[in-house]
């Protein structure tokens, strides 16, 4: 360094500068190791300063909670511990890692948005939620999904469940705007590619809603039972021997003895939309004309009688959406069809 001249290195100048205001504050610019005790001391600031020039120390951060876990998060941590090599399994994933194993599984991922309302919330209106399900560790059914959203996601769902097998009619619900059995439904038909678009799942329509997916089937029931679904006979008849019935007889009732009371069709059918206290709707009427029809049966002439109504039966228009939306492929339309052809004729 020549005289008056200040030194050229990062660390240098900043000691210098606090040098001269510490040491020698109205001195002539003298360079400090003219001293021997002032170049002591500049050496030792000089060791500091480039010290912490090499290892500047980081602003304190606030420490946060981390953010809530949604069931898109934590899905993408469980596909990323999937697929990681099982000798790093052990460590959580990093944020990349997740973010990678959710991108290369994206075709794996089906989003359901479902209906929700619970009476005992106060104010509360009908919303849809949407929740994310891998299809990896899921069975091909939408029942199967719904299962495992309650047990994973939302235990607060609600949905009727029973025989999974197609024949109690308990998870009846609208599934893409269809009426049908959850445990009937594919997630992907079979032979069909997948879909990006989410699966929409709604309670029955125009039914009274007890809570999410489950329809106040009471009103249902009530005109069920007004049918009187049992034999009737004129004479008491001996239990202790049975009603025969021939084959032909017996094959009259095929197409009608199968129907499971899911109520998917009455809820299809506009006549049943707008006059659900007086018309008997589609899966009623398919059910007296099942009692009319067996051949055991001694009442046929009443019952007729009794359906003889201007909003019992003939609220029917014939739209068929009851034949199409039927999940077990019955025609209930056929059904109503013949009993109004039986009126006619016994008239």
């Amino acid at each position: 360094r020549t005289q008056g001249r200040a030194p050229q290195d990062a660390a240098s100048r900043c000691v210098y500068s606090n040098f001269r205001r510490r040491y020698a504050p109205g001195a002539a610019l003298t360079p400090p190791h003219q001293s021997v005790v002032q170049s002591a001391r500049f050496s030792e600031h000089k060791l500091v300063a480039e010290k912490a020039l090499r290892s500047p120390k980081r602003a304190p951060t606030l420490s946060r909670a981390p953010p809530a876990p949604t069931p898109t998060t934590m899905l993408a941590a469980r596909l990323a511990a999937r697929r990681a090599p099982r000798r790093f399994r052990a460590a959580a994933p990093s944020s990349a890692a997740q973010s990678t194993a959710a991108a290369l599984s994206e075709d794996r991922v089906k989003y359901f948005k479902i209906y929700r309302w619970d009476p005992e919330v106060p104010g509360q209106k009908p919303y849809t939620s949407t929740y994310p399900v891998d299809l990896d560790e899921c069975g091909p059914m939408v029942l199967d999904a719904l299962i495992k959203i309650k047990a994973e996601q939302e235990p607060g769902l609600m949905f009727r469940r029973s025989c999974r097998e197609g024949i109690c009619g308990s998870c009846a619900m609208n599934i893409n705007g269809t009426n049908t059995l959850a445990c009937l439904c594919y997630i992907t038909p079979p032979g069909e590619e997948a879909s990006a678009k989410p699966v929409t799942i709604n309670p029955l329509p125009h039914m009274y809603v007890i809570k999410d997916l489950v329809p106040d089937m009471t009103n249902f029931y009530d005109q069920y039972k007004s049918i009187k679904p049992w034999l009737q006979v004129d004479e008491p008849h001996d239990l202790t021997s049975e009603h025969l019935q021939t084959q032909v007889d017996r094959k009259k009732l095929d197409g009608m003895y199968e129907c499971i009371l899911c109520a998917c069709c009455s809820t299809s059918c506009p006549s049943y939309w707008w006059n659900a206290d007086s018309y008997l709707g589609p899966a009623v009427l398919m059910q007296a004309y099942r009692w009319i029809q067996d051949s055991r049966d001694d009442m046929r002439s009443e019952r007729l009688a009794e359906l003889d109504d201007a909003f019992k039966l003939y609220r029917c228009h014939t739209i068929m959406n009851c034949s199409k939306t039927c999940p077990k492929h019955l025609n209930p339309g056929k059904a109503i069809g013949e009993i109004k052809k039986a009126i006619a004729d016994a008239h």
